[in-house]
């Protein structure tokens, strides 16, 4: 839901979310480059990296992009949702985790 700024403006509180919260500090547009490996990566080295996060760096890592993609929501092509689901997986692999 939009909440209102000073300005009257409109702004969505899950965009405070990732830039504010105790999650991690992500790459630039790392959701974007449509590259499992490349997503996975850049959020295990976030995770592992950041001193925001109050989970162990899998769970930091798996809880941004599972916000990313829920936040998404139905506004996610199945060409974008792909990538992201196969990120999951390639995240499991990096920690060392079991695949779904």
């Amino acid at each position: 839901m939009p909440v209102k700024t000073k300005t009257g403006k409109r702004k969505k509180w899950s965009a405070k979310v990732t830039k504010e919260s105790d999650a991690l500090d992500l790459e630039k547009d790392v959701f974007k480059s449509g590259d499992p490996d490349k997503i996975a990566a850049s959020l295990k080295h976030s995770a592992e990296e950041s001193h925001r996060r109050k989970g162990t760096p899998f769970q930091s890592a798996m809880s941004m992009l599972n916000f990313y993609e829920n936040r998404a929501g139905r506004n996610l092509s199945r060409r974008q949702r792909t990538p992201l689901e196969k990120a999951k997986n390639k995240l499991r692999k990096l920690f060392g985790r079991p695949e779904k």
